[in-house]
């Protein structure tokens, strides 16, 4: 539906102004009508557009819906209609929906409505949509998205369950930290200035145990500094560059991240290729699913070179970031001439190694992060009970 601002008379000639959300004008003559006005003149407001993107997991929903009551018959604008009335769905949802059913209602096509909402719907889903108007399988499609979209949720949501708990073990050493430093230690404080000597251990913790109680303010507001100052700085194209291409040759961890980049690629080629966009179409499209700045860059020249006629293996085979089992994967397709089959094979292919890689980069994260709680307690540990026993040492020896 669309929003109208309208001049409307009434049964006495007095003229009102005013705004009404409608389908069409003849939707708000009609709605006008029952109020005892007449329309006199209505003009459709400036469209909303929504800049804020849809999740991969209501792309999903949204596809699979639209996908579904298409293949039972349903047309397209009831189909949209019926989203519209979802209870499940949240209200910008629905705000969304509303607008996509007034201008497909008004002769937009499909992807086109999507298109002018911004940022809401990505690319890909935008361009396969725009392909299936042309073949007449829009159902088909939708159900080839939801599909493609709800392997991305898993992906997401593996990777994000994988950092959960080394960002809670992180969080704890912090905190065990500080209280040993802000409360544990000054306890002992007074005992360890009656002792003549003290070792280096001990010396090490009451200087680091003094200097936080007595600049506890100032290291708080250095640590915020510090995140706000990373947080912002990745923002920065250069600065994101260099640290997406310190992934992928990081020792160990880059392989892993070559894994799941591999992956997102070549589902994103594979769902677009097999829905008959052209190839450097393609390649314009899954370049920006990647996720690392690094990798997208190269793009400029792989499209340079596959336009200029050379194969996709070939030029893919130059980008620095990608694993070499997708690259043969692909020349055997071009070679059989089945690119599509061997896209959607190794597509599959990478997301279960994706998979694994994240299985992988938890098992390593978890005993690293709990060696260094452990030293970490362990050296606390002895500076306290160091002193102590030589003290208790000391006293034996005199009696």
């Amino acid at each position: 539906m669309a929003n109208y601002r309208y001049k409307a008379q009434t049964a006495e000639g007095k003229i009102v102004y005013g705004k009404m959300l409608a389908t069409d004008e003849q939707d708000l003559h009609n709605r006008l009508k029952m109020k005892q006005l007449m329309l006199v003149e209505a003009k459709g407001e400036t469209e909303k557009k929504y800049y804020k993107p849809f999740s991969a997991k209501t792309l999903a929903e949204y596809s699979r819906q639209i996908g579904t009551l298409l293949r039972s018959g349903i047309t397209l604008v009831r189909a949209l209609q019926m989203l519209c009335e979802d209870e499940a769905a949240t209200s910008y949802e629905k705000a969304v929906y509303g607008t996509i059913t007034a201008n497909v209602m008004q002769g937009v096509p499909f992807s086109e409505a999507m298109e002018k909402l911004g940022g809401v719907f990505p690319p890909l889903m935008i361009n396969m949509f725009r392909a299936s108007e042309s073949t007449g399988n829009m159902d088909g499609t939708a159900l080839k998205i939801a599909d493609q979209y709800s392997k991305e949720d898993r992906l997401n949501a593996k990777v994000k369950n994988a950092t959960t708990y080394p960002k809670i073990l992180a969080f704890i050493i912090v905190v065990v930290v500080a209280i040993i430093f802000g409360y544990v230690m000054p306890q002992f404080e007074e005992l360890f200035e009656s002792m003549p000597v003290l070792p280096l251990a001990t010396r090490i913790m009451m200087w680091i145990s003094g200097f936080v109680k007595n600049n506890l303010i100032g290291i708080i507001i250095f640590c915020v500094a510090v995140y706000a100052a990373i947080y912002f700085m990745q923002k920065i194209p250069g600065i994101k560059y260099v640290l997406d291409r310190a992934k992928v040759h990081f020792p160990k961890f880059g392989r892993l991240m070559k894994v799941i980049y591999t992956a997102r690629f070549a589902r994103t080629l594979s769902s677009l290729y097999s829905s008959g966009i052209p190839i450097i179409t393609c390649l314009q499209i899954a370049r920006n699913t990647i996720g690392n700045s690094y990798i997208e860059k190269q793009f400029d020249q792989v499209i340079a070179d596959t336009q200029a006629g050379e194969t996709l293996s070939g030029s893919l085979s130059k980008v620095d970031g990608f694993i070499g089992k997708m690259i043969s994967s692909i020349k055997v397709g071009e070679e059989a001439g089945s690119l599509d089959t061997m896209l959607n094979s190794v597509a599959d292919d990478m997301e279960f190694e994706s998979e694994r890689a994240i299985g992988q980069m938890v098992a390593m994260l978890e005993p690293v992060m709990i060696i260094i709680m452990a030293l970490i307690v362990g050296f606390i540990m002895i500076s306290v009970i160091t002193p102590i026993y030589q003290s208790y040492s000391f006293i034996g020896a005199q009696s």
